[in-house]
Formats: structure tokens, sequence, C-alpha cells
């Protein structure tokens, strides 16, 4: 599942595949979404494909060209080492981990709820 992939980038000690630039394939695009002119009639969209994989990753965050090919390429780098190594890979263990924290901090929230229900219940009952 590929959703998975838009992890945190907390990348500083994952153990990474290397891409090298000949197996890329760059193109700048029009970007779409909201800002008008800024996006509508500059090509600061990049689009980059990893040809051996055929994974193709589209980066319009910032105006900046250079910062959009940078980020594309950590992106497609995080989206290239899932696919080869699959569970094994730094990215899939990182969101799966952080996943389990939310899980695990929504129970407890909840919990929390049950407990000021419950106590409520029992102050209203001792006015009575």
């Amino acid at each position: 599942s590929t959703p998975l992939l838009q992890a945190a980038r907390k990348k500083n000690s994952w153990d990474l595949l290397e891409l090298s630039e000949s197996e890329l394939e760059e193109q700048f695009v029009r970007g779409d979404g909201p800002g008008g002119q800024a996006t509508n009639k500059t090509n600061n969209c990049v689009v980059l494909k990893h040809i051996p994989s055929g994974i193709v990753v589209k980066c319009h965050q910032t105006r900046s060209v250079e910062k959009n090919r940078k980020i594309a390429r950590e992106i497609l780098q995080e989206k290239v080492d899932f696919f080869y190594k699959g569970e094994d890979s730094d990215v899939f263990k990182e969101k799966k981990a952080s996943e389990k924290q939310k899980q695990e901090k929504k129970r407890r929230a909840k919990e929390n709820l049950e407990r000021k229900r419950l106590f409520k219940e029992i102050q209203q009952l001792d006015k009575k």
C-alpha cells in the first residue's frame, strides 16, 4: 500500500537506496491548485520518474523549482526504497510506528473521556 509512504521526514538514521541521475527522468510542468497566476503561468512543478521501477512523483510544494526538485528526489527515494525492500524498509517501519503511537493516543483520549463522563454521572447522583 503506497499511501504509507507519506511518512514524517525523519531520514537521519534511515538507510535508503541511492538513486543515480541516469535512472531518473525529469519534467517541469505547470502546477495545479490555488495560487492563480503564480501557478498557472510558471512551470515550477517537478515530475520525476524512476525508470527501472516506473514510480512517478509529482512535487509542487513550493514556488521554487530547485526546492521542488530536491523534495521530489527525497520522496522518490523513499518510494523506491519501499518498492524494493517492502516491509523491511525503514520508511515503512517508521510509518507503522507512527500509526501505532497515534492509535495509542486515541485510545488514551477515549479512556479519559469515559472517565470524565462517569465522574460527572457520579457527581449528579450525589447531588440527588
